[in-house]
């Protein structure tokens, strides 16, 4: 597992996330992804760590092409646009009330060629993982998934059900807490590699 800290840059506020559209240009293409922050709060705007996320993939720093992946509370799906257009098989998944507007971004930005290769799946950890084959996944991506402590064994059992044991997981989050630091600790027990990227 890598983890990808980063810092926010200073000046930037609250403003981008009202915006309707947030525009970004990864793999070639030019990505605008609706976001709607008074309907569904955190879960429909683009925060920094799917940026950082989608720049490190396009960095080429894993394979993805024929890759199977997972991205986990994908929000907007800016992460699983990118993997998707760098060649994964990606399962994009968030709770039940976000899946619409998921959709509409993956179907906006993505080729059909490419769409055929992306799934939108229902999602809410520690639930109904039954509906995924165990060790399913050659990579899981997160983007500041790691910020509600209640979430933290709901989310460690997620990931080890969808782990096999050559399975590479890429969360990229701000370290905002003691409790983040936290979730580290229980991921380092865990599993058996954690590679902590230093932040810019």
């Amino acid at each position: 597992m890598a983890l990808v800290p980063y810092e926010e840059a200073a000046g930037v506020g609250l403003q981008k996330f009202h915006k309707p559209f947030a525009t970004f240009s990864f793999a070639n293409h030019t990505i605008r992804v609706r976001q709607d922050w008074r309907q569904l709060g955190v879960a429909a705007v683009v925060w920094d760590a799917a940026v950082v996320l989608s720049t490190y993939l396009e960095m080429g720093a894993v394979e993805l092409r024929g890759c199977s992946a997972v991205e986990l509370g994908a929000g907007t799906g800016l992460v699983s646009i990118v993997a998707a257009l760098l060649g994964a098989h990606v399962t994009v998944t968030d709770r039940k009330v976000a899946l619409e507007f998921l959709k509409s971004n993956i179907q906006a930005n993505l080729p059909p060629h490419v769409q055929t290769n992306t799934v939108v799946k229902e999602l809410t950890w520690g639930q109904n993982l039954e509906s995924f084959s165990p060790g399913e996944f050659d990579l899981i991506l997160g983007a500041d998934i790691i910020y509600l402590e209640e979430t933290f064994t709901d989310l460690l059992q997620t990931l080890e059900y969808l782990c096999n044991d050559h399975s590479v997981i890429l969360l990229a989050c701000r370290i905002r807490y003691e409790r983040d630091n936290n979730f580290l600790a229980m991921m380092e027990r865990q599993f058996t590699e954690l590679v902590l990227a230093p932040s810019q």
